[in-house]
């Protein structure tokens, strides 16, 4: 049995939906953010939470070198920050974003403001993923701005939840 190629994996991949957040952290004066949709809740004992990133990228060096990071679950309304911090090169600035208002969480990570839902974390490990690096946080605090409707990602673009139609039973005469 042969390995699919890449572009075979990518084309089924795309038809997973997952929710977007934006990844975040500090390292000096530099703030770093980055669109992620592979945020995962790994175990509730210890609390801990996993993302993956590409390993090439910055973030993971400032990740790695302040030991803390911050992933924020994006809303419906959300768009325009998860296509932000997407673009390359997007998601490094000295001091704090123009436009991406947040707020500093108990480890001194910035967290996007007005997420559905927030997670603040202390590294516990990076591990290999391939051209990722699978950044694994303790989470120390966590907190949400209440119900509302998540961002989704789902071949190739961004969507938002539609309540499916009540089904009528069948053989039931009105």
């Amino acid at each position: 049995m042969t390995a699919p190629a890449v572009g075979a994996f990518r084309e089924a991949a795309r038809l997973w939906t997952t929710g977007v957040a934006v990844l975040t952290a500090r390292h000096g004066d530099e703030v770093f953010a980055k669109t992620v949709s592979s945020l995962c809740p790994l175990s509730l004992d210890p609390l801990l939470l996993s993302v993956a990133v590409d390993r090439r990228s910055p973030l993971v060096d400032a990740v790695r070198a302040d030991a803390r990071f911050a992933v924020g679950v994006l809303g419906a309304r959300q768009e325009a920050l998860a296509r932000r911090f997407a673009a390359p090169g997007a998601g490094r600035a000295l001091g704090l974003f123009t436009g991406a208002p947040m707020r500093t969480a108990a480890t001194g990570t910035p967290v996007l403001e007005e997420c559905l839902a927030w997670f603040d974390c202390r590294l516990h490990a990076v591990l290999p993923g391939g051209d990722h690096a699978l950044l694994v946080g303790r989470v120390v605090a966590t907190g949400d701005s209440g119900p509302g409707e998540p961002l989704l990602y789902h071949d190739r673009a961004f969507r938002s939840l539609a309540p499916l139609p009540v089904p009528t039973p069948t053989g039931v005469s009105a």
